[in-house]
């Protein structure tokens, strides 16, 4: 039986575990990967840190957890479950026990649900610029999405691609930082297509274009392509506590101040969350992780106390 079981090595797991190791809590940290925070090309708005990629960042946070004790586990996580003494975890593995648990498993990329998408995952269907970018030197690709992590990876494309057409829903984009607009607007390989969504992506062995029409008028248009990149937001992974814990109507868990949940002993941080006002940045999953793990210590401190 652990004290503090961690689910979660993105930001907020990662900060929970440097913060809880600070309060002599050794924590055990499960996750299955880094999370997507790894898969921004850069990252200028941490403080103190400019211009490193998301992988480079989150490694400096996970050496950072390993120095002051945290212990790491790579595993697939399939179920958790209240006990009299806690909570057990079950892992592709092996199970595990803890009188606390911090839940820091972020989200998962959207996909867009159109014909072509699926079947051609892999063959130039992307969710990953940071990941596929330079596999498409000199050919055209086309982003999907008007968000800063679309911007982004837009930029990211432009170093190796001939054309980068991104394509977006609205009239224009969602809430940008004003310094990625710029750098789009000036940068004679990006072309915006705005009031657009894809309806098909076309292709046998690998993709040959994508089918994307205007939301008023209806009319069709059709680019050829050899890469489509989908940036279109994520969904939180809270399925593994959908019956334990209150969820909001994006399926977030609800959470207090302290980041407490609706069940004593459970705690929630990052992507995951409602809290932060849902902005979604590695600054506020670390700020809820630092959080969570101070909330954390002080419920262990009651259990011990009332021992």
């Amino acid at each position: 039986m652990r004290d503090l079981i961690i689910l979660g090595s993105g930001p907020a797991g990662l900060t929970a575990a440097i913060y809880a190791s600070r309060y002599n809590i050794k924590p055990l940290i499960i996750a299955r990967d880094l999370g997507i925070a790894t898969e921004s090309h850069r990252i200028d708005n941490y403080p103190g840190i400019y211009g490193v990629t998301g992988l480079e960042l989150i490694q400096r946070f996970q050496e950072h957890a390993k120095k002051l004790g945290a212990e790491l586990v790579t595993s697939e996580i399939l179920s958790i479950k209240k006990t009299e003494e806690g909570f057990k975890i079950k892992t592709s593995e092996q199970e595990f026990e803890a009188k606390a648990i911090i839940y820091a498993l972020g989200g998962k990329k959207n996909k867009l649900g159109i014909p072509g998408e699926k079947e051609l995952v892999g063959k130039g269907v992307s969710y990953c610029a940071t990941c596929d970018a330079p596999f498409y030197k000199e050919k055209n690709v086309a982003v999907i999405g008007g968000s800063d992590s679309a911007l982004q990876s837009a930029l990211l494309l432009a170093k190796f691609a001939n054309k980068v057409y991104i394509v977006y829903r609205r009239a224009k984009f969602f809430r940008p930082f004003p310094a990625l607009v710029n750098e789009i607007e000036n940068n004679k390989k990006i072309e915006t297509i705005f009031n657009h969504v894809p309806i098909e992506i076309k292709g046998k062995e690998k993709v040959e274009s994508i089918i994307i029409q205007h939301v008023e008028n209806q009319k069709k248009q059709e680019l050829a392509i050899d890469g489509v990149f989908i940036e279109i937001g994520h969904e939180p992974n809270t399925e593994l506590v959908a019956d334990m814990l209150d969820l909001d109507e994006n399926k977030r868990i609800k959470v207090n101040a302290d980041m407490s949940t609706s069940m004593p002993g459970l705690f929630a941080a990052g992507d995951c969350t409602n809290g932060s006002n849902m902005l979604d940045q590695i600054v506020t999953a670390a700020a809820e992780g630092a959080i969570a793990a101070t909330t954390t210590y002080r419920y262990l401190t009651r259990l011990k106390t009332k021992k």
